[in-house]
C-alpha cells in the first residue's frame, strides 16, 4: 500500500505543472502512513536491541540495510517536514524548497536500495498473506493501516486550501 502511494506522489512528478494539486494532495494523504511505518520499524529495532526473544531469533537485517536504515528515516522525515513545511507556509520559502528538493535526492537514492534489499523477500510474504498463512498481529496491522490512511485521507482533505497559493503563484493550472 505505502509503495503505491508513493509511486502515485512520483507519478505527479512526471509533470509538476500539471499534476501540482494532486503532489501536495497525495503527500499529505502520506504523512500517517509513513509516520506508521517508520513507527512499526522503530519497534522493531528497539524489540531486537532490547533482547526480545522472538525478535533476536528472526535475526537483524542485513548489514547494507542496517546502515541505510538511519539514512531512509532521517531522509524521509526531511522530505515530508520540508513539504508539510512548504504546504502550510506557501510559497516564498526558498531555502525550505531547496532542502526539500535536496531530502529528495537522498531519500529517492536510499529508498531504492532499501527497495532492492527488501525485493527478493517480499514476494513470499505477500504470498503467504494471500494463501492465509498471516504472520501474528496480522488483523491488528491490517487495522493501524486503515486507520492511517483514514487519517490521511481527512489531513489531505483538510489542507486541501493549502494547494491555492502555490498554484497561483506559480502560474498553475492545479
Amino acid at each position: 500500500m505505502l509503495l503505491a502511494l508513493l509511486a502515485i506522489e512520483g507519478g505527479t512528478l512526471i509533470s509538476l505543472q500539471t499534476f501540482f494539486s494532486w503532489h501536495i494532495f497525495v503527500g499529505m494523504l502520506l504523512v500517517p502512513p509513513v509516520a506508521l511505518k517508520i513507527a512499526s520499524t522503530g519497534y522493531r529495532f528497539a524489540r531486537y536491541y532490547t533482547q526480545r526473544p522472538d525478535y533476536v531469533a528472526a535475526g537483524p537485517p542485513p548489514t547494507l540495510l542496517r546502515l541505510l536504515g538511519p539514512v531512509v528515516v532521517l531522509s524521509t522525515v526531511g522530505l515530508f517536514a520540508t513539504g508539510v513545511a512548504l504546504a502550510a507556509f506557501g510559497p516564498g520559502q526558498p531555502f525550505v524548497l531547496l532542502l526539500h528538493k535536496a531530502s529528495f535526492v537522498v531519500w529517492v537514492g536510499s529508498v531504492s536500495l532499501h527497495v532492492l534489499g527488501h525485493v527478493r523477500r517480499a514476494p513470499s510474504l505477500v504470498m503467504a498473506d494471500l494463501r492465509g498463512r498471516r504472520v501474528g498481529g496480522y488483523g491488528a496491522r491490517g487495522l493501524l493501516v486503515a486507520a492511517a490512511v483514514f487519517a490521511g485521507a481527512i489531513l489531505a482533505v483538510a489542507t486541501v486550501s493549502l494547494i491555492g497559493p502555490w498554484t497561483h503563484a506559480l502560474g498553475f493550472g492545479g
